[in-house]
């Protein structure tokens, strides 16, 4: 009976009222077929056609295996109908034929939607979601804290296979293929516990967004502020080390770029925000400017201004530039290591080096500050001599190691610390940077799955926005 299959079809399209973007692109894949013989992807004249059943198995093997309910793709609905189905049992259950074959055929085709397009692209559109989590300090706009450009998900590909004969080797190809992806998965066979399998398929999740990620082999440099560690990788080991990242108030933004250049002992350009927060109240205040090395320039001249002169209105006016020399106590430390971003962050040294004794080392207005700077430095100028090793350490207060770099402090010992020995690094070291966000996460040099808390709440939003397909 077309004319009832129709009218069960269009009943069944009118109650779906999901906002899930690939689940209207089926939505109106259906719709826009005007004759209902034309819509049958899973059943012909002959009856179900045996890719159901396959569909039906796959999915119930590789489900609970990628950390997704069974149930969020329908599948004991499909069990059921198809059950019905293969023993033509329709009138012992009371189930009209007619009703039936078109709910069995489009919950067939939303499974295999939702579970192509989810694994190929991901569940949650990452920057949508998280850069509406958190207002700015003072604002009613919303902070960006992630910014990576990932790709949107393309649903015509998905439908295109549906209705081929390609639809099974597209659907087996969906799963990613990101050795992190299995690492975690794996994790998560041996999981036991509701809470560990849950932060595993929000990891999970992560790594099904099509964005920049680390080669396997490549020299990088990973910040992963869950961990509030550093890994420098790529080379003949793993450098690791303790980081402080931006407070809750003010998080470490999560991007990708490239290490471009290295300053040793550089001033700090203080940013407006810090202006405002913490220096406009000691306007006028000479001595305060003078004990923490803050100098103020006029930015349309370059002139240098006196504290003394300066008023609070003047210092939030942004015709001003506060800055603080280099050198011993400088905020940044003796180091710093830049990268195009935009959020004026980097990862620097720090002159408050007890921080990295914390447990919980959120505290930075969103810079990096690293525990290990020299070795750092090391790492991503491995082409340094020994003496020019020498002259980054004596630039940093760090005691030389070659006769020549001990012999230049003798000489110089009734001179001031001569900290801009080395100042900039000519050499670019060109060295990818990723600030990442993972509470579950292999170690670099392990290889073994740690785990740590959702300092930022990441975790928290992320399981919020998927949890109709999350276990229960």
């Amino acid at each position: 009976d077309t004319v009832r299959l129709e009218q069960s079809l269009k009943h069944i399209l009118s109650a779906d009222t999901s906002h899930w973007v690939f689940d209207k692109a089926l939505k109106k894949r259906y719709t826009d077929i005007s004759k209902f013989e034309d819509v049958p992807l899973w059943y012909s004249r002959m009856g179900v056609i045996g890719e159901a059943d396959s569909l039906l198995s796959y999915l119930r093997r590789e489900l609970p295996q990628s950390g997704l309910d069974t149930t969020a793709f329908y599948l004991p609905e499909i069990a059921e109908d198809l059950g019905i189905v293969r023993a033509l049992s329709f009138d012992s259950v009371g189930q009209n034929i007619n009703d039936l074959l078109p709910r069995l055929d489009y919950h067939l085709s939303k499974a295999y939607v939702r579970y192509t397009v989810g694994q190929r692209y991901g569940f949650v559109r990452p920057a949508r979601l998280m850069n509406k989590l958190y207002k700015k300090a003072d604002s009613d706009a919303f902070a960006k804290l992630f910014d990576e450009e990932v790709k949107e998900p393309d649903c015509n590909e998905t439908l295109s296979h549906l209705a081929s004969d390609t639809r099974l080797d597209f659907l087996m190809a969906s799963a990613p293929q990101l050795s992190l992806y299995k690492t975690l998965q794996h994790e998560l066979s041996t999981s036991t516990s509701k809470e560990a399998r849950r932060r595993l398929a929000v990891n999970m999740e992560r790594c099904r967004w099509q964005m920049s990620r680390p080669n396997e082999h490549e020299k990088a440099v990973l910040v992963n502020i869950p961990a509030q560690q550093l890994y420098a990788v790529g080379g003949d080991s793993v450098l690791n080390m303790r980081i402080c990242c931006g407070a809750t108030t003010t998080k470490s933004p999560l991007l990708h770029s490239t290490i471009s250049h290295i300053q040793v002992n550089p001033d700090w350009i203080i940013p407006h925000n810090i202006v405002k927060s913490d220096i406009v109240r000691h306007a006028g205040d000479s001595a305060y400017f003078a004990y923490h090395h803050y100098y103020i320039v006029e930015r349309a001249s370059g002139d240098s201004l006196d504290p003394v002169e300066v008023t609070q209105e003047a210092l939030v006016s942004g015709t001003l530039r506060v800055g603080q020399h280099g050198g011993p106590g400088n905020s940044l430390g003796r180091i710093v290591f830049r990268f195009n971003n935009n959020f004026s962050v980097y990862l620097h040294d720090t002159n408050n080096r007890g921080a990295f004794n914390r447990e919980r080392r959120t505290l930075s207005h969103g810079c990096i500050r690293v525990e290990k700077p020299f070795d750092l430095a090391c790492f991503l100028m491995p082409d340094m001599d020994e003496w020019e090793q020498d002259r980054l350490r004596i630039s940093m207060d760090l005691p030389p190691m070659t006769d020549r770099g001990k012999e230049y402090l003798e000489e110089n010992a009734e001179e001031p610390r001569p900290f801009r020995l080395m100042r900039y690094r000519d050499v670019s070291p060109r060295v990818p940077v990723y600030i990442i966000y993972y509470t579950a996460y292999p170690n670099p040099a392990t290889g073994i799955v740690q785990t740590w808390p959702d300092l930022y709440g990441y975790d928290k939003a992320i399981a919020s926005a998927i949890d109709s397909f999350l276990p229960k």
